[in-house]
């Protein structure tokens, strides 16, 4: 196809083929933003949730808490709420830290999932928004065809399946516009599941060390040191008095 049919079939959609091309243009553009906003989360939220259990382990809730401060990892909301309601519930063994927990992680998950729905709504209209311009297209040329056997004309066959191909174009990019669109929309929705699977296990794993803290559980031994490691000397046997 010649860049002068390609123009000529964009003159003949008209209104309805500039619907279809401009969605595609903005589900393009939802795929992209979201490529770059999902870049890398997972790594970075498994990143900082091997930092804080490190410091949770030690007993070190103050560095664990500035570690989830610093980053910019979706999981470090999730910490933070969780720290907050610990600082809250300390005395009663950490009650709330779990609620606390899954509400902040419901909250990320609603980030991470933000305009997927144009995606969605992209892939189940331009179908029907492309099969209404050929509908259009055929109605135009019937009309077409009536106005020429009025005129006199021979009201040929060729005219009509000429004007109902150029109507099919309609169709044709609006199922494209959907493909498209689905395509992204899936395989967002898979990649969202994985990630969304991954915070709720680093969440529970953070709870249960979090409650351990907070209900005064036991802290790691400490290393002994190399002095006290290090057995004394054995004393000499004292000498028998001669």
């Amino acid at each position: 196809m010649s860049l002068n049919d390609l123009l000529h079939y964009l003159r003949l959609g008209g209104v309805t083929l500039a619907l279809l091309l401009g969605a595609s243009v903005v589900a393009l553009g939802v795929a992209i933003e979201r490529l770059i906003a999902l870049w890398g989360v997972s790594e970075r939220s498994r990143n900082l949730g091997e930092i804080v259990q490190k410091h949770l382990l030690r007993g070190d809730v103050a560095a664990a808490r500035t570690a989830a401060e610093r980053s910019d990892a979706v999981a470090a909301d999730i910490f933070l709420a969780g720290f907050d309601r610990w600082e809250r519930s300390r005395s009663t063994g950490g009650n709330g830290i779990e609620s606390a927990v899954e509400r902040e992680r419901a909250q990320v998950g609603l980030k991470l999932r933000r305009n997927l729905w144009l995606l969605a709504t992209i892939g189940s209209t331009t179908p029907f928004v492309g099969l209404f311009g050929t509908v259009a297209g055929i109605m135009r040329s019937f009309k077409d065809l009536g106005v020429d056997v009025e005129a006199g004309g021979t009201g040929g066959s060729a005219a009509v399946m000429t004007g109902i191909s150029e109507a099919l174009v309609a169709t044709a990019v609006g199922i494209l516009v959907a493909v498209q669109a689905m395509v992204f929309y899936n395989y967002f929705q898979a990649r969202l599941s994985r990630v969304l699977v991954e915070l709720r296990l680093l969440g529970d794993e953070f709870v249960e060390t979090l409650k351990e803290r907070a209900a005064g559980g036991p802290l790691p031994e400490a290393t002994p040191s190399r002095e006290s490691a290090t057995p004394p000397a054995p004393r000499p046997d004292p000498q028998p008095a001669s």
